[in-house]
């Protein structure tokens, strides 16, 4: 991570796009992922599941169960006959636990390769670990602790140090793997768990951040949301507590299925195997004595793609990069929010740190690059919109808190009043301090985007600068005449919000 007054390592230039498909032929499912990829920003623009339950019965027979089986070849010749239509030649088929445990996944492997010309790769226990702590780290660069990914069959368990990850394990910890029959027999799951989660040597007590991957935990974050009445229902970087994990955990093995599918948000199809990755993720946060869980949307699918990226590329900052994407095609000046990053830089380090000095110059970079999003959306609800979007932008590498910040800063550049976001819970995300200088920043972004007309040639001719008592602004005298009564309004509410007065003179 670079330091307080250094982002060039966090920043790339977006590179034009390229499509790059995933196809996943998981126990449960197999999914297209159609990626559209923008530097370092992965945007998932097709995505489609098909329910084949290829997995079932492995297990008792050693075989892909024969619907299954037909289903998923049917949907990768759907799938192979849309990317073909699509004009998507990159493209990485990986097969996980069901195929490389059959007997006849070999032959199911011939079968997918003559009958559609896709080359399915099987992915070992350890790779599949490898590629999904590798998709991890791509969403949340700076991840730390035990990665878990639950599929329908397996489990895999891979350890992140600083953003880096370490060799995986996988077990038979999916539900196809441990449930049998109708019947769910807590105290006997319990003991299998316990001994498979023990042979693995991954769970050692080490406390920390467990960072949970896979469609059942995910439907547990959906739980979550309901039951502790969450504002911000996005799932990557959703965090809770052990004690509320804890809590999560008892809830969702005691609900009726009825009251399960009722939960917005829940899957129907999940909520058979909901209770046992409940009971699972209890005996995984006991094992590691972990501190707190972090939901990730991203997964194998990801790390595969990843995988495929300049390794110079994936060190620089997801955020930075996805706000870059989303905000230049709208753009009337693609460039300009780099160096409004760049003009706004001396007067942020001046005020309150928000997170920490690093997050905040890259969620300044973010903002920037955001200035112009709303440049396309109906000027009566160019705040709202702006800062909804913000909020829920498929974006990587943001904490939920960071998202209201970011989301905050553009609600204040398009002229947002406070009162409007108190009516948000999700804004309860931020403390005063967060808040306010979200606020300053984007009015800064207002400020600098007015003064110049987003002429990047305009724009250094003013100085912005903040001292414990004042804002203030230098205007160059050749361009004493762009400086007028709406710009000293813009730089009075920038003020104002850090508690300072304003002023401004001629250079």
């Amino acid at each position: 991570m670079a330091d307080a007054h250094s982002i060039e390592p966090l920043i790339a230039e977006t590179a034009i796009h390229r499509d790059i498909a995933v196809i996943d032929v998981g126990s449960n499912s197999v999914r297209l992922v159609h990626f559209r990829v923008e530097g370092r920003a992965l945007w998932p623009i097709f995505n489609e599941k098909v329910m084949a339950g290829l997995g079932r019965g492995v297990h008792d027979t050693g075989k892909l169960h024969p619907e299954g089986r037909d289903i998923a070849l049917r949907a990768l010749k759907r799938f192979q006959r849309l990317l073909d239509a699509k004009g998507v030649r990159n493209r990485h088929v990986v097969a996980t636990a069901a195929v490389r445990n059959a007997k006849d996944g070999p032959d199911f492997v011939r079968e997918v390769a003559e009958e559609t010309g896709l080359d399915v790769r099987v992915l070992s226990g350890e790779d599949e670990a490898w590629y999904s702590a590798l998709g991890l780290v791509a969403g949340i660069p700076d991840a730390h602790g035990v990665m878990g990914d639950l599929g329908g069959s397996s489990l895999e368990l891979t350890p992140i140090l600083n953003g880096q990850p370490q060799a995986g394990r996988t077990s038979a910890l999916g539900p196809q793997e441990v449930l049998d029959g109708p019947v769910f027999d807590a105290e006997a799951v319990t003991a299998i768990i316990d001994e498979r989660l023990a042979e693995t040597g991954v769970l050692s007590g080490q406390g920390g951040t467990f960072y949970a991957v896979g469609g059942a935990w995910r439907a547990m974050a959906q739980l979550a949301f309901a039951r502790f009445d969450y504002p911000l229902h996005v799932v990557h970087q959703f965090a809770l507590e052990a004690d509320e994990v804890r809590e999560l955990a008892r809830l969702t093995t005691r609900l009726s299925a009825a009251s399960l599918r009722g939960t917005p948000g829940l899957s129907s199809r999940r909520v058979e195997t909901l209770p046992y990755a409940a009971l699972l993720l209890r005996r995984v946060m006991r094992h590691g004595a972990f501190d707190r869980i972090v939901f990730s949307a991203y997964g194998v699918r990801e790390g595969v793609l990843a995988e495929s990226l300049p390794p110079d590329l994936l060190a620089t900052d997801p955020l930075i990069a996805g706000a870059e994407a989303m905000a230049r095609p709208s753009s009337p000046a693609p460039d300009f929010g780099r160096a409004l990053a760049a003009w706004i830089a001396p007067a942020m380090r001046e005020v309150e740190t928000a997170f920490d000095p690093a997050r905040d110059r890259v969620l300044q970079e973010a903002g920037a690059r955001l200035t112009d999003l709303g440049a396309r959306f109906h000027p009566d609800h160019r705040a709202e919109l702006a800062r909804d979007t913000v909020l829920y932008a498929p974006f990587a590498g943001a904490t939920h808190a960071e998202r209201a910040f970011l989301a905050a800063a553009l609600h204040y550049r398009y002229a947002g009043k406070r009162s409007q976001l108190d009516k948000h819970d999700e804004f309860d995300l931020l403390d005063e301090t967060q808040h306010n200088v979200a606020q300053m920043m984007g009015c800064a972004l207002r400020l600098g985007a007015k003064l110049s007309g987003r002429a990047v040639r305009l724009l250094d001719r003013f100085t912005l600068s903040v001292t414990p008592e004042t804002v203030h602004l230098a205007v160059d005298e050749s361009v004493r005449d762009l400086y007028v009564e709406r710009s000293l309004s813009l730089l009075d509410n920038l003020a104002s919000a850090i508690n300072r007065r304003s002023e401004a003179d001629y250079v």
